[in-house]
């Protein structure tokens, strides 16, 4: 089994846009939804989006819910998250996570791989 590795650096500012892609295969425990976490220094990391692993069903954190849309490539087995209208705090590293609870998978356990992507927004 790989990990998936998740690196880079992405600038945005305010109102900009971003997509995050990840490899939704190859993950140590089998899980129910794959998306991904966040995490600012000093803080909890987050849950922020989902998707189904079973019916393609989606979940957003209160949020990012209207600004981000998380969608899966089921050929190639990659998930993205098109983040939009960015703000400040929306700054953090992302990370590729997967999701165990299948009643409410953001507020379940999950996992996160990879040394993530610092998403930075500003002006």
């Amino acid at each position: 089994q790989v990990q998936p590795v998740q690196s880079g650096e992405a600038l945005v500012q305010p109102g900009g846009s971003l997509r995050l892609s990840c490899a939704a295969s190859e993950f140590p425990m089998p899980y129910n939804a794959i998306g991904w976490s966040r995490q600012v220094p000093g803080k909890q990391r987050e849950p922020v989006a989902c998707i189904s692993k079973s019916d393609g069903s989606t979940y957003y954190a209160g949020s990012v819910k209207g600004r981000f849309t998380i969608s899966r490539d089921n050929a190639k087995n990659i998930v993205y998250l098109q983040m939009n209208s960015l703000n400040p705090e929306d700054t953090a590293i992302y990370h590729c996570s997967s999701y165990y609870s299948d009643y409410d998978p953001l507020r379940g356990d999950y996992d996160y791989w990879g040394q993530g992507t610092q998403v930075t927004v500003s002006s």
